[in-house]
C-alpha cells in the first residue's frame, strides 16, 4: 500500500463518521483532499451536508467536486471537522500547518463539537518536534517577533533554526495575509509550555501546536485503518 492509499484509507474511515445534515468543517492537505473526494461522492448520491473549508486551496476544490460550502459565520458552530495532521502523539497532540492553514483550521476545530484527525503511519511519533513547527506571524514587527520566538523557545531549552516560510523566491502569505516561521526543534517534550509560551507573544497570531483539540484519529498502515485515542 503506497502512501496515497493509506490516505484514502484513512479518509474512507473518517467518511463513515459522516451523517446527513451535518454542519462539516473540511481541512486542508494531501489526506484532507482524499476526504473531499470520497465526500463529493456522497454528495452527488444525495448526502446532505453544509461545509466550511479551512482554506481556499479546500473551497476551491469543494466548488469544483460539488461540495455545498458555507463560511464560519453562516455556519459558527459545526458539528464535526475532519483534517489531517503533520505529527500526531499518543495523547492527540498534533502538530499542523505544513500547508500553511493552521490558523483557520484551529479556528473550524475549536468550533466543532468533535474533530477526527486523518493521517497515515508515518505521522505518529513518540515525541512532537520532529516536524518544523509553523508559526503564524503578523508582517509587522517579523523580525522582533522572530526574537522572541527564539527566547520563548530558549528558556523551554529548546534549539534549532527558525526559518521564515518561503514560496519560490518570495516570503510565503497565509490566506490571512500573515507569515509563517518554520521552528525546527526537533524535539518537543512539553508542547503544553511551548504553546503557553507562544501565546504570549504579541506578533505571533497562531501557532501550529493543536492541543485538546482532536477527539481522536484514524491512522492507516499496511495493515488497514486503526482508531487512536488518548492514552
Amino acid at each position: 500500500m503506497d502512501a496515497r492509499e493509506m490516505k484514502v484509507k484513512a479518509a474512507e474511515a473518517a467518511l463513515a463518521h459522516v451523517e446527513d445534515g451535518m454542519r462539516l468543517g473540511i481541512g486542508t492537505g494531501s489526506t484532507a483532499e482524499e476526504f473531499v473526494r470520497l465526500l463529493a461522492e456522497k454528495v452527488a448520491d444525495g448526502l446532505q451536508v453544509q461545509g466550511v473549508p479551512t482554506s481556499e486551496r479546500t473551497a476551491r476544490l469543494c466548488l469544483e467536486l460539488g461540495v455545498p460550502l458555507k463560511s464560519l459565520d453562516e455556519l459558527p458552530e459545526l458539528d464535526l471537522t475532519i483534517d489531517g495532521a503533520d505529527e500526531v502523539d499518543s495523547q492527540l497532540r498534533l502538530i499542523k500547518g505544513g500547508g500553511g492553514a493552521l490558523l483557520r483550521e484551529k479556528i473550524v476545530a475549536a468550533a466543532s463539537s468533535c474533530m477526527i484527525v486523518i493521517a497515515d503511519e508515518t505521522k505518529v511519533v513518540e515525541t512532537l518536534g520532529r516536524f518544523p513547527l509553523p508559526v503564524e506571524v503578523n508582517a509587522f514587527g517579523l523580525t522582533s517577533t522572530r526574537m522572541a520566538v527564539e527566547r520563548a523557545a530558549s528558556r523551554l531549552g529548546l534549539n534549532g533554526e527558525i526559518k521564515l516560510r518561503k514560496s519560490g523566491e518570495d516570503t510565503f502569505t497565509t490566506d490571512g495575509g500573515h507569515h509563517i516561521l518554520d521552528a525546527s526543534f526537533s524535539r518537543i517534550p512539553d508542547a503544553e509550555a511551548l504553546a503557553n509560551q507562544l501565546n504570549l507573544i504579541p506578533g505571533v497570531v497562531e501557532h501550529g501546536l493543536f492541543i485538546n483539540l482532536a477527539s481522536f484519529a484514524i491512522i492507516a498502515g499496511e495493515a488497514g485503518a486503526r482508531t487512536l485515542k488518548a492514552q
